[in-house]
């Protein structure tokens, strides 16, 4: 059963979303934070959320075998375009989508090389 944030919630200094605890909570449409017991899922997960969940594990690895420079790159590019995300966001963008376009664009808008 849902609940909208208890009085106390303000203390915490932040607006909490995703799982705390034995608890979820989310924003509504109204802009009310949401609670309610977090509760386990009734079935295994299906093949093609292990496929998806295998393919961001390998994608959060090659972010992490990039060398320093080219996180610095991809972090700088996102900066410089004005982007609102990190250059984590992007790269795992660009793995998902494999979009070389969109990337030639924001290279030739920075400047800065990422493939």
């Amino acid at each position: 059963m849902a609940q909208t944030t208890p009085e106390h919630a303000w203390l915490l200094g932040f607006r909490p979303t995703g799982d705390l605890g034995g608890h979820t909570c989310y924003t509504s449409r109204r802009n009310n934070t949401v609670w309610f017991t977090k509760s386990p899922p009734l079935e295994p997960p299906s093949y093609h959320q292990l496929v998806f969940r295998n393919r961001f594990r390998q994608y959060a690895q090659a972010w992490q075998d990039l060398t320093e420079q080219d996180r610095q790159n991809w972090e700088a590019t996102v900066q410089s375009a004005g982007l609102r995300l990190t250059g984590y966001n992007l790269f795992i963008w660009y793995q998902t989508y494999r979009s070389p376009a969109h990337l030639r664009t924001l290279e030739t808008q920075t400047g800065i090389k990422l493939l």
